[in-house]
């Protein structure tokens, strides 16, 4: 066994080479490899996806790109591939792949949250607790972390406002392998330290997120066959509350209009669709009071992915239960309950209560990255008490959707975003 442990601490070699030039057409993309000085040693990055696998961080140096009059993100606006030693405050095991990638994808959905204080934790590139509030960046982590602690268990925290001494007590009363901010405040450093492995990356372009989102990048995946399919990235058109748009569909000469949202609908709605735009395709989020509520990511069916937000609630918000009130997560409590009769009491008391509460989703709204082909996933969604929907739109049973909606006691809202929000 300890030799197989050996594989997550050896270092790849990078062979890759110190630039990369991108031509397309007669226009020119520059890059530069990305290395640190650590601990005396020149390194890059730790590995990639999997501990077999060398990689190495590009950053855009020079050249600029123009498609279709619209002009790309150009060098000198680098996030994560601008860290340098000066950001990387402490290496710890310094990142691989997946830990710039998790971090990224932070930044994707926070430069359409600007607005407020707002943190987010991910794990393999989805996010599992994502919240934002007046109250303060510690409070924003404090609501994202007990939104999943336990998927939140080695993920990586992203913030949008300095990191304060509340937040730092927050990271360091569990296990993360990452945390960026665009700044520390004085003393956090030395609290977050504490903890040996913790990356702790200094990203001070996440003041500039408003700004930058404005311009796209080049998105490039790479085929199997070596191929490459390039695509503008993706550009969010709900920058505000007032971008939604009213649900509405003709069928057969009548016409279906559904409820507008109220005004703390809309602000969850604009919440939970900007944290869309980082969770993998089929997926379905809830939310309330700024702070997700559920998560249903990479399903292959609508219905299914609220059937599978649904069922992670229930496990959320017992666990949650459980750690109040037992200073244990849910899954140490049924073990516990397999040979203890009073802890097999209080688990069955715990999953009552979540049942009853329905995972807590009683008052969420709910967004879709894709419109609902039938009215099963919408039905299912406004039995858990959901109380507005934003969804794409499109489909040839809208109006179907805005029947079911209309017929719910209370009525539910909704609104189109008269875009798709897919992440593969």
């Amino acid at each position: 066994m300890s030799d197989l442990k050996k594989m997550y601490k050896t270092l790849q070699q990078d062979p890759f080479p110190e630039d990369m030039t991108v031509k397309l057409g007669d226009q020119e993309l520059t890059f530069k490899k990305r290395t640190w000085e650590i601990d005396g040693e020149t390194k890059g990055l730790r590995y990639g996806e999997n501990p077999d696998q060398p990689a190495a961080l590009y950053e855009l140096t020079d050249g600029g790109l123009e498609l279709d009059g619209i002009r790309f993100r150009g060098a000198g606006k680098g996030l994560v591939s601008a860290l340098t030693e000066e950001h990387m405050i402490q290496a710890g095991k310094h990142p691989g792949k997946i830990n710039l990638t998790d971090v990224d994808n932070g930044l994707n959905i926070l430069q359409y949250l600007t607005a407020k204080p707002a943190a987010v934790i991910l794990k393999h590139n989805n996010p599992c607790g994502a919240a934002w509030t007046d109250e303060g960046i510690g409070k924003a982590l404090e609501k994202a972390y007990f939104a999943d602690r336990i998927a939140a268990f080695g993920g990586a925290i992203i913030l949008n406002r300095p990191l304060t001494m509340e937040a730092a007590e927050i990271i360091n009363s569990a296990y993360f392998e990452v945390v960026a901010a665009p700044s520390f405040e004085k003393g956090t450093v030395e609290e977050l330290k504490k903890r040996k492995n913790l990356r702790i990356l200094q990203i001070p372009g996440i003041n500039d997120l408003e700004e930058l989102r404005a311009e796209p990048y080049l998105d490039i995946k790479s085929l199997t066959d070596g191929g490459m399919i390039v695509q503008f990235s993706f550009r969010n058109k709900v920058l505000s509350v007032d971008d939604f748009i009213t649900a509405s569909a003709e069928k057969d000469g009548s016409q279906y209009t559904s409820r507008k949202p109220t005004a703390q609908e809309a602000d969850d709605l604009l919440f939970a669709w900007a944290v869309e735009a980082g969770v993998t395709s089929n997926s379905v989020i809830f939310a309330r009071d700024g702070v997700t509520t559920a998560i249903g990511t990479g399903e292959q069916d609508r219905v299914g992915c609220v059937d599978l937000a649904i069922t992670k609630s229930r496990t959320k918000y017992a666990d949650v239960i459980t750690w109040e009130e037992c200073k244990m997560s849910l899954y140490e409590l049924k073990l516990k309950a397999l040979s203890d009769e009073e802890a097999a009491g209080k688990l069955k008391d715990i999953e009552k209560r979540a049942e009853e509460a329905k995972g807590g989703l009683k008052g969420s709204v709910v967004v879709s990255d894709g419109f609902f082909p039938f009215r099963d996933g919408v039905d299912l969604c406004m039995a858990q008490g959901a109380t507005a929907i934003a969804q794409p739109g499109g489909s040839i049973r809208d109006h179907e959707i805005i029947q079911a909606v209309n017929e719910a006691t209370p009525q539910v809202a909704m609104v189109f975003t008269g875009q798709r929000s897919f992440k593969h």
